[in-house]
């Protein structure tokens, strides 16, 4: 695993120890930044299931200015640090441990709305239809912003999700990538 572009291009990081953990492998992230992006001028982003932090570590080395992470695993937390440092992206970086449900409550409390979200949940304990609800009503994508899922590719996830509507999917073997923005755009 590696940078793939961006300011810390080529740069490699660790993955999280373990079998609880599966990274986005390479391939995968630049097909998902290219569908994104593939670079970006500023921005806030939330990587709700870290795991090693590399979409969110991509997000930042292609533009984005913050990023938070939130990992429930103490050893991916760990891990999220350590590439941040390497990548020298501590400052523009917030890591929680936290589980998804009481993350999403602790940025709705804050008041934080999204440019970018990566959803990236174990396949086995799918939960991205309602992460989709709540930042659906409680409006935490920015107006322009998109919400990265990704999943097994025997899961579909529905195409409209109140005013959030699925603009891409993709699927590499057994993983499915799944694109939501805003309706009106």
């Amino acid at each position: 695993m590696r940078v793939i572009s961006g300011t810390q291009k080529g740069i490699p990081l660790k993955a999280v120890s373990g079998k609880d953990t599966r990274p986005t492998t390479d391939k995968v992230k630049e097909s998902i930044f290219n569908m994104i992006g593939p670079y970006f001028s500023g921005g806030i982003g939330l990587d709700l299931f870290a795991g090693s932090g590399g979409l969110g570590i991509e997000a930042l080395s292609r533009g984005f200015s913050k990023m938070i992470f939130v990992d429930r695993d103490m050893k991916a937390v760990q891990t999220v640090k350590a590439n941040l440092a390497a990548c020298r992206f501590a400052e523009n970086s917030e890591v929680y441990r936290n589980d998804a449900e009481r993350a999403m409550k602790a940025v709705t409390k804050r008041g934080l709305i999204f440019d970018g979200i990566f959803l990236d949940p174990p396949y086995k304990k799918q939960q991205l239809e309602r992460l989709l609800i709540w930042i659906e009503e409680k409006q935490l994508l920015a107006k322009n912003g998109f919400i990265v899922c990704e999943h097994g590719s025997d899961h579909f996830l529905s195409e409209e999700i109140g005013g959030l509507h699925q603009v891409r999917v993709e699927t590499y073997g057994m993983i499915r990538v799944s694109i939501f923005k805003w309706g009106n755009e």
